[in-house]
């Protein structure tokens, strides 16, 4: 295989991957322009029509799906033999794509972004806030992070932080207004806030465990929302009973009282966030990095000031 057709097999495999001449472009480090000549150039050269394009999206036909199946295992499996020779003296750079949970964003990537960006100037973080499950190879990411309970099959797993407890709270103007619940079955005479998971629009259940018992209920309410920004201030603002992880502002709102715990003895524990990649991917230097600085690997612990020696 010549070089340019090994670059036009390489390119083909990025679009597809991305699902965009945009994303793919950047992490070729080409431009659109340039990226969608070699695109033509491999279709001319094969004879078929290869990707089906829009204004909006990209997706590849039938025969672009069967060139990707057979294609796209063995430049991954060459892209590893290179990472693995190289070890880990390679460099950190390049696009890292992560798809993450919001709650995610808030704990761990926000805080860590300037000290992650000074130490590591050559990687450009692509970062997409998705509560959904997306396919994170499918749609061309190199990582996500998720609740351990909702990883996909396949995967290598990092733990990030530990289990959340998962809390009911409400605002004490609806308690003192409604009474407080002692068992999951009050719930029936109670407001719920409810969680739509993106993407299925099921609504959440709200799992209780208390010893060997175990209830799975689901209420009803006068919000439902797929993001914190909704449902947090629904309850601070007294339209009912949130069921949620412990998160940042949750445990805030407990400690300075404008919510309140209720149904604590019923309150089970979950995984924790849990950073994942393709078992079929080796892990890239960025990746490495990345992972380093969520669990402040990369934080170099000072060493004492050495003892002048008495003369």
């Amino acid at each position: 295989m010549r070089g340019s057709e090994f670059a036009e097999l390489k390119a083909f495999v990025a679009v597809v991957d991305r699902t965009s001449f945009a994303r793919a472009a950047d992490h070729l480090g080409v431009s659109r322009s340039a990226l969608s000549q070699t695109i033509r150039q491999l279709e001319s050269r094969l004879g078929v029509r290869l990707l089906n394009r829009t204004t909006r999206s990209v997706s590849p036909t039938e025969p672009g799906r069967r060139l990707h199946e057979r294609v796209a295992p063995m430049l991954r499996d060459m892209d590893q033999a290179v990472a693995q020779a190289v070890g880990t003296r390679a460099r950190a750079a390049g696009t890292l794509r992560i798809n993450t949970l919001s709650m995610a964003v808030e704990r761990l990537i926000a805080p860590r972004l300037g000290r992650f960006a000074a130490a590591h100037p050559e990687v450009v973080l692509d970062i997409v806030i998705d509560d959904g499950l997306s396919d994170i190879a499918g749609e061309g990411f190199d990582a996500g992070i998720r609740v351990g309970g909702r990883l996909q099959k396949d995967m290598v797993a990092v733990r990030l932080t530990p289990d959340f407890e998962l809390l009911a709270v409400a605002s004490p103007d609806y308690l003192a207004r409604r009474g407080e619940p002692r068992t999951p079955a009050d719930l029936s005479r109670h407001d719920c806030i409810n969680w739509r998971f993106p993407g299925s629009g099921k609504i959440a259940g709200w799992p209780f465990r208390k010893k060997d018992k175990t209830i799975e209920y689901f209420g009803e309410g006068k919000v439902i929302s797929n993001h914190q920004d909704i449902i947090v201030p629904a309850a601070l603002q007294g339209l009912g009973i949130l069921y949620a992880y412990n998160d940042g502002g949750i445990a805030d709102a407990l400690a300075e009282g404008r919510l309140k715990r209720v149904l604590a003895d019923w309150s089970p524990t979950v995984p924790g966030l849990f950073l994942y990649y393709s078992s079929r991917r080796h892990m890239l230097p960025a990746l490495r990095a990345f992972i380093d600085c969520l669990l402040d690997r990369d934080i170099a612990v000072e060493e004492p000031p050495t003892s002048k020696k008495r003369r």
